[in-house]
């Protein structure tokens, strides 16, 4: 089996390109080799290499910025997606797809389903839909999976940012009134390497159908709760001592206003893919612990 990686230097590309390895052979693509700027160029790439799977986990990721550069936001996350599903489609390439709780206004107070109407609040919301719509009406095989609040040692994250911050402040303030579950990126690679093996057997034996799902750890927090939780496992296992951070304060998201807009509650219900494919991702907390201990057993 060949498969192709896009966005390999993202969170999630990055730790694909670990999770896949055993499949077969891996092809990690990164903007300089597979830029989702260049959309014809981008599918004759994908046509050249034909893959039998095609990972599709670049895109713009940063919220507040997509306000400023809807354009840009769109072409990436919304055309782009649509391009790879025309090069998988005309190969019979399986793509697989990451998309967002962002899709979701947050108006509920239970876990999103897939049958919940999308409705989202901010650029890159409405640009991971309308990728998630272009694939729907390219069709072929695919999977599209929703997760949030990713996290890794690798890139820029909420996680690596806390854990600067601890270092340097005595008191922090972090958001308390949006609600929703971090995911560590190897997770989600581990259990999208679990996925298409279980796929390609559906496909050998005729029994698999498109479909989007969701894809997200087990449980649920808040902004403040994640950072506190990310201080108190590094400050159990800190050997070193130099965390500052004495004070972790809760506020709210009117007290810490950004550019784009956050759904106040987007926690996700991952238990149709469960129920397909035999998935289930852990408690966030479980795997952010696992996170952190690594992390800083590398420093």
């Amino acid at each position: 089996m060949k498969l192709v990686i896009l966005g390999a230097n993202g969170q999630v590309g990055y730790e694909l390109q670990r999770s896949l390895l055993p499949l077969g052979e891996v092809i990690a693509l990164d903007r300089a080799q597979a830029d989702l700027t260049q959309l014809e160029k981008l599918k004759q790439t994908l046509i050249d290499l034909k893959p039998d799977v095609i990972v599709n986990a670049a895109a713009y990721t940063v919220v507040d910025k997509a306000e400023e550069e809807p354009e840009l936001a769109m072409l990436i996350n919304g055309e782009a997606p649509g391009v790879i599903a025309e090069a998988a489609k005309q190969l019979d390439a399986l793509l697989i797809h990451y998309s967002t709780d962002y899709v979701f206004n947050g108006a509920k107070t239970e876990p999103y389903t897939e049958e919940d109407t999308p409705n989202p609040i901010n650029v890159y919301g409405r640009t991971k839909l309308a990728g998630e719509q272009a694939i729907k009406n390219i069709g072929g095989n695919y999977l599209i999976l929703r997760t949030s609040w990713v996290y890794s040692k690798h890139g820029n994250n909420f996680l690596k940012t806390i854990l600067r911050l601890s270092k340097e402040r005595e008191e922090l303030s972090i958001v308390a009134d949006q609600f929703g579950v971090p995911n560590w990126a190897r997770n989600v690679a581990d259990a999208t390497s679990h996925v298409i093996v279980k796929i390609q057997h559906k496909r050998n034996n005729n029994n698999f159908t498109s479909a989007l799902y969701h894809f997200s750890a087990r449980g649920k927090t808040t902004w403040y709760g994640f950072a506190s939780a990310i201080i108190e496992r590094t400050k159990l296992i800190d050997t070193i001592g130099n965390l500052k951070i004495e004070k972790v304060l809760p506020i709210t998201t009117d007290e810490y206003p950004l550019p784009a807009p956050r759904p106040k509650y987007s926690q996700l219900d991952s238990s149709l893919i469960s129920t397909r494919f035999g998935v289930r991702l852990p408690e966030w907390h479980d795997v952010m612990e696992l996170c952190i201990d690594e992390f800083i057993e590398l420093q």
